[in-house]
């Protein structure tokens, strides 16, 4: 996550500075530093920011679909799947260890860059 998309996910979330700062349990200064770009955003916050932008779009809008449903992921492969078996569908992103693309990641870095380009956490990123 940038420090740009940091920013646009806290307008969205209609929270001030300090009030994200509170959720997210970190100090004002910090929040400052990711949205300056002085600093990076460490996974742990990133993830919490998307899973803030998930409830809040569950709230307002028509859930979205399990990402069985949606990537059409045949029996075999939902089987070895985490977000299967924990029947996470609609926040795939969030669990490490998920079959995208026919892979698990190694890491959250290279597992956002699968997740962001794909259609079941991209309306979170809208």
């Amino acid at each position: 996550m940038e420090s740009a998309e940091f920013h646009r996910a806290r307008k969205k979330l209609s929270k001030t500075q300090k009030e994200i700062a509170e959720l997210l349990g970190t100090s004002i200064k910090a929040i400052h530093s990711y949205e300056q770009g002085w600093r990076s955003i460490p996974p742990h916050v990133e993830r919490q920011m998307y899973f803030l932008l998930s409830r809040q779009r569950e709230l307002h809008e028509k859930a979205p679909k399990p990402c069985w449903t949606v990537k059409k992921c045949p029996p075999s492969r939902k089987k070895k799947c985490p977000a299967w078996e924990f029947r996470a569908g609609k926040m795939c992103w969030f669990i490490n260890g998920t079959i995208c693309e026919c892979q698990a990641r190694k890491n959250w870095k290279e597992k956002m860059v699968v997740c962001k380009k794909c259609e079941v956490m991209s309306q979170l990123l809208v």
